[in-house]
């Protein structure tokens, strides 16, 4: 039996249709999240967007990336401009230590007291803060249902002096300490079969900011890595693994999410803080072990 023109067309139709899902289908297994992406790369450190968890990342991970801040959230208020940047290194030295090295650019308004006029209009300073994370307890060391616990601290010491010096403990006036808070965080992990894995965070915070109010507060928030069944459907494979996250970080409520193009190698990372300001960025890991 001979096929006719309209019979052929259309098998070469399903043909170039299956090869393309098939290119798709391997093109996803590259793009795929690793079910061990954590967000808070914003703060250059492993947690939600801001709110602190109790996640870590794999034994000897090295991070680093950059990001794009929406001044709001970061109470920088006398900016002439919208946004600014920030970029940091990062290290699981052990499976249980976490260490981390954000600098912040700052922009020199026209008309600024403290920078000199050739500065005026450009970005050009930067507030650097170191960051460490200790896992104090591990997820289901002692039963199944215990959650893992961390304690950290971000950007502890300042300058003797703006600009340079030795570094000290923040003193008084704050120094140049813009983003200081202590926490303890726990975190628990509940496996979804066929839909992925959801976290529950809850942390206490001690804000300790140089230039806004303080207060210790609870933080708490959530994520869903999505990990639904494999199937032939390119599109569900694409988002497979999408980190979801929603939370109140002591502050604020924000909502975002993280997306790895290349098996958490080069994730990029969206907030919306109080669900409308805009910050992003991404963050490249090497897994030395």
């Amino acid at each position: 039996m001979v096929a006719g023109t309209g019979t052929l067309k259309k098998m070469g139709f399903i043909y170039y249709k299956k090869r393309l899902c098939r290119i798709l289908a391997v093109a996803s297994v590259f793009l795929s999240i690793s079910i061990s992406v954590y967000g808070q790369a914003l703060r250059g450190t492993t947690g939600l967007l801001h709110a602190p968890t109790a996640d870590m990342q794999r034994d000897k991970t090295f991070m680093f990336g950059g990001n794009v801040l929406d001044v709001t959230p970061l109470h920088y208020y006398d900016f002439d401009v919208r946004y600014t940047f920030n970029y940091y290194l990062n290290v699981t030295i052990f499976p249980w230590l976490e260490v981390g090295y954000t600098c912040t650019l700052n922009y020199a308004d026209e008309g600024s007291t403290y920078f000199p006029k050739q500065s005026w209009g450009k970005y050009t300073n930067q507030d650097r803060s170191f960051n460490f994370r200790l896992r104090a307890w591990k997820e289901g060391w002692w039963k199944t249902w215990t959650p893992q616990i961390v304690i950290g601290v971000d950007d502890p010491g300042t300058h003797d002096s703006y600009g340079g010096g030795g570094i000290s403990s923040r003193d008084q006036n704050g120094g140049n300490c813009f983003f200081t808070r202590y926490y303890i965080a726990a975190t628990k992990h509940v496996k979804l079969d066929n839909l992925g894995i959801l976290g529950v965070h809850l942390a206490w915070v001690l804000d300790r900011p140089a230039t806004w109010e303080h207060h210790n507060r609870p933080a708490i928030g959530g994520n869903f890595r999505l990990g639904l069944p494999a199937q032939e459907s390119c599109a569900v494979k694409m988002i497979n693994g999408l980190n979801l996250m929603v939370e109140y970080d002591a502050r604020t409520c924000n909502v975002g999410f993280e997306y790895s193009f290349w098996k958490d190698y080069i994730n990029a990372v969206v907030e919306l803080n109080r669900c409308k300001y805009f910050s992003g960025g991404i963050v490249f890991k090497v897994h030395l072990k």
